[in-house]
């Protein structure tokens, strides 16, 4: 049961579309331009800045890393209708914290990196509410913002 809202889905039982790929992919390159400008300046501790950001992006100012906040992207908890604080960020972002050290070893660091971001993509585009891994262990989605609504 769908009812537009001013041009804003109020839906029930905690069930959501899921945000756009591209804008996804989009918001991550943006937080990864960050972390890879983080472990550059700071060369002897900007790689444990990185991975500290990557951690705990999500959990910023309801739920909006930097990439997210600048495309328009939410992470929420669908079921409890709030937004995602640090410990979900944690728990979600922990793949990508795995393929972040792991890209410090070369070669075969290299090549697990790319396959846990593989792995990962290809279960956003798989999935039909957009949850990869770490959303499906957090209990998160990302949506667009606005479309967490609570029902009048």
């Amino acid at each position: 049961m769908t009812e537009e809202v001013r041009g804003v889905q109020s839906i029930s039982a905690g069930v959501y579309p899921k945000a756009q790929m591209l804008n996804r992919g989009i918001a991550r390159l943006i937080d990864l331009f960050i972390v890879a400008a983080a472990g550059q300046m700071l060369v002897p501790v900007g790689f444990l800045g990185g991975l500290a950001y990557i951690l705990i992006a999500d959990g910023f100012s309801g739920g909006r890393s930097i990439g997210k906040r600048l495309i328009g992207l939410q992470t929420v908890l669908p079921g409890q209708r709030e937004a995602a604080g640090f410990r979900e960020s944690i728990i979600r972002n922990l793949p990508f914290a795995v393929a972040h050290v792991a890209f410090a070893v070369p070669y075969v660091g290299w090549l697990i990196s790319i396959a846990i971001v593989a792995f990962e993509a290809v279960l956003i585009v798989g999935n039909e509410q957009g949850r990869r891994f770490g959303d499906e262990v957090a209990g998160t989605q990302v949506l667009d913002v606005g479309r967490l609504v609570s029902p009048d």
